[in-house]
């Protein structure tokens, strides 16, 4: 199917990834960077390297120059410390803030509502709002459901399906509890409230 991200979820999702839009990120996020945690080396408009297959790098990326692909396939697949340490090799790439817009509507998003969809049947049956909220959360953390750290995750399952806003968004911020004590505290807790604040207020 079809999906279109609503302007909210978008300003959401930019907000967390590129400090709101192009002027930020032409002045922090042209060059590859490294968010810190179990990341990998991120490019454009938070795509991660360390968690993408040479394939979907190379489909995605094919508007940037042989050079810089060729230099960040190098990167591929490593995360945490080992991906800081990588980073050096890599920063002086530029990344075209267009480039980067292009791949994040045209590709990427579509990819990971897709993704999110698969692990939370009726998604789509959800107010907009509330589908990107989701998005950016699977978006930001991958869509496994497995292990102790996905637990919230896995309750996220059955109250999709049963269109329950207020649930969902209770089980978004108990996730904070996943990064206290760390150095992405802070981040991480005002954008899983940023998450659940636009599900509760999907229906309004």
């Amino acid at each position: 199917m079809t999906w279109t991200i609503t302007p909210k979820a978008l300003q959401l999702l930019l907000d967390f990834e590129v400090g709101g839009g192009q002027t930020y990120y032409e002045r922090h996020l042209r060059h590859p960077t490294w968010p810190g945690g179990d990341s990998g080396v991120t490019i454009g408009i938070g795509y991660d390297l360390g968690y993408c297959t040479r394939v979907e790098f190379q489909s995605d990326w094919h508007g940037l120059d042989m050079a810089s692909r060729s230099g960040l396939l190098l990167v591929l697949g490593i995360k945490g410390s080992d991906a800081r340490e990588s980073l050096p090799a890599v920063r002086e790439f530029v990344i075209p803030w267009q480039l980067a817009l292009s791949v994040f509507m045209e590709t990427v998003l579509p990819r990971w509502f897709q993704r999110a969809r698969a692990i939370y049947p009726g998604l789509e049956s959800l107010p907009g709002d509330a589908q990107g909220a989701l998005v950016s959360l699977v978006y930001n953390r991958g869509s496994s459901l497995t292990g102790p750290r996905r637990a919230e995750m896995r309750e996220i399952r059955d109250l999709v399906l049963s269109g329950d806003l207020v649930g969902i968004a209770r089980q978004i911020r108990q996730m904070k509890r996943l990064w206290a004590g760390t150095s992405i505290e802070s981040g991480m807790a005002r954008r899983r409230d940023a998450e659940a604040d636009l599900v509760e207020h999907a229906a309004d």
